[in-house]
């Protein structure tokens, strides 16, 4: 009675273990809850899984709960006691197994086909070899890759600027190596990370599970371990000719690696658009100070002038210096005729005659009159009637004036440009300096890039045997040096 209840608890117990996969099988936690529920209803079943579960785990728990469960089948099942014994007798079976294994290991050293298994070549590059293609075919995870292509583009900003503004401020000078460099820099950062972290949950697909153990990223990884995870992850690449910026992402499920590709070209896009508008603020901003500079020195420009009409008592000096020319010339005219009368009355009277003597007079003060105002075109003499200035020449005058209305023609002109320029780049502040075309929108893969099984496979061996003939001449060189 005894043997057949083993039996039939045996029975249950390989009938169960149809009811799990081999990996549900090798689950101690899913098979402890499965021994809690038999618990009420079948106690040598129980008892017999909880076997299972302590060669799993033998922890201390484990040990203890498998403790209570024989207790209680001793009271409920005392004849199934020798159910105990089962597994050690199995256990005690696979050690003579292996005895036996051994001992016809010691024949098999002796055929020579079986010592070749022992040569050097075999244990350091079939071996290594057989247990890298095993992984490589049969374990290791499938990744997928997902492609965007990119280019930026930039509207003709300087067109909207002044030229010499856009000179100055190096407005319009574009270098798309240095963008897509820039872009390269930002999509590999740590802002993108946290972004695409926030978005997708990138830190969980790469360590989840589901993934075999070399492959994917450690559960308890860090910041800096994640970004070096991220960076062998994505690959950038920048075509010099044509500046097209392509985007290559790997991950484990198709979907995913389309949906990071996706928000990749989505961040980059926000990130090239903030720069730009960021440049036209800046650019709005200097414009703007550029306007208020030339708009005081206009002010200064007309305030200098304007007191120096008051401080002269002139509107104009150049209209000045044109009449007291023209008295100038007629005087000398005037001169010359009195002259001619002088000598005419000389010819015909004395020198003592009245005639003669007003004539004299006459001549001696249109020569004083005429130095006088030649005095006042070149020399030190009064500009005006009236004038409570220091003397000054009009020929100093004119000059003065025509630097300072020089300044205020410069002034108005440069206050013009900057004017139309501050309403240009008014309108340019909200537009996108530069901006992001999608060449190629992100893929969604149907079959994996990677593991590349067929190159890695022929890499390692390369490198095994290359490293296993370096050792050998190695152990030669040694060999024959002694």
């Amino acid at each position: 009675m005894t043997e057949q209840s083993i039996d039939d608890v045996e029975q249950r117990f390989l009938d169960l273990r149809k009811e799990y996969t081999s990996e549900q099988w090798r689950d101690f936690k899913m098979l402890l809850v499965k021994v809690e529920e038999l618990v009420e209803t079948d106690v040598p079943l129980a008892y017999r899984l909880m076997q299972r579960v302590k060669n799993l785990d033998p922890s201390s728990a484990n040990r203890k709960r498998l403790r209570e469960l024989k207790n209680i089948l001793l009271v409920k099942h005392p004849e199934l006691m020798s159910l105990s014994s089962v597994e050690q007798s199995r256990s005690s079976q696979a050690l003579n197994k292996i005895e036996d294994t051994l001992l016809k290991g010691k024949h098999k050293l002796q055929n020579s086909d079986f010592k070749m298994l022992l040569k050097p070549l075999f244990v350091f590059v079939v071996i290594p070899f057989l247990l890298f293609a095993f992984y490589q075919i049969f374990w290791a995870s499938e990744r997928f890759e997902s492609r965007t292509q990119l280019i930026l583009k930039q509207p003709d900003g300087a067109a909207t600027l002044d030229p010499a503004l856009a000179l100055l401020s190096g407005f319009g000078s574009t270098s798309f190596g240095d963008d897509n460099e820039l872009l390269k820099a930002y999509i590999l950062s740590s802002d993108m990370i946290d972004f695409l972290q926030h978005k997708i949950a990138l830190k969980e697909h790469y360590s989840s599970n589901k993934y075999d153990f070399y492959s994917r990223l450690s559960s308890d990884a860090t910041k800096e371990d994640l970004h070096k995870y991220f960076s062998k992850h994505v690959r950038i690449e920048i075509d010099a000719k044509s500046s097209v910026l392509s985007i290559f992402v790997q991950g484990f499920e198709p979907d995913f690696v389309n949906q990071l590709a996706a928000h990749i070209v989505q961040r980059a896009e926000w990130y090239i658009n903030e720069i730009g508008h960021n440049l036209a603020k800046e650019q709005l901003l200097f414009v703007q100070k550029e306007h208020q500079l030339s708009e005081k020195r206009l002010q200064d420009a007309k305030r200098v002038l304007l007191a120096f009409q008051r401080e002269h008592d002139l509107l104009d000096p150049e209209a000045e210096g044109m009449a007291l020319q023209r008295i100038t010339y007629s005087l000398e005219g005037e001169i010359a005729i009195k002259q001619a009368e002088l000598n005419a009355l000389l010819s015909a009277m004395s020198e003592q005659a009245p005639a003669v003597l007003q004539a004299k007079a006459q001549l001696n003060s249109l020569n004083q009159e005429l130095i006088q105002q030649r005095s006042r075109l070149t020399k030190s003499g009064k500009v005006g009637e009236g004038s409570e200035n220091s003397s000054v020449s009009v020929s100093e005058i004119l000059s003065r004036f025509s630097d300072l209305k020089i300044d205020l023609e410069l002034a108005l002109s440069a206050y013009s440009s900057s004017q139309v320029s501050l309403e240009k780049s008014r309108i340019e502040a909200y537009r996108q300096l530069k901006y992001l075309v999608v060449v190629e929108s992100p893929t969604l893969p149907e079959e994996s890039s990677y593991p590349k099984v067929f190159y890695n496979l022929t890499l390692f061996l390369t490198i095994a045997l290359m490293l296993f003939l370096i050792g050998r001449i190695i152990a030669a060189t040694v060999k024959e040096l002694r």
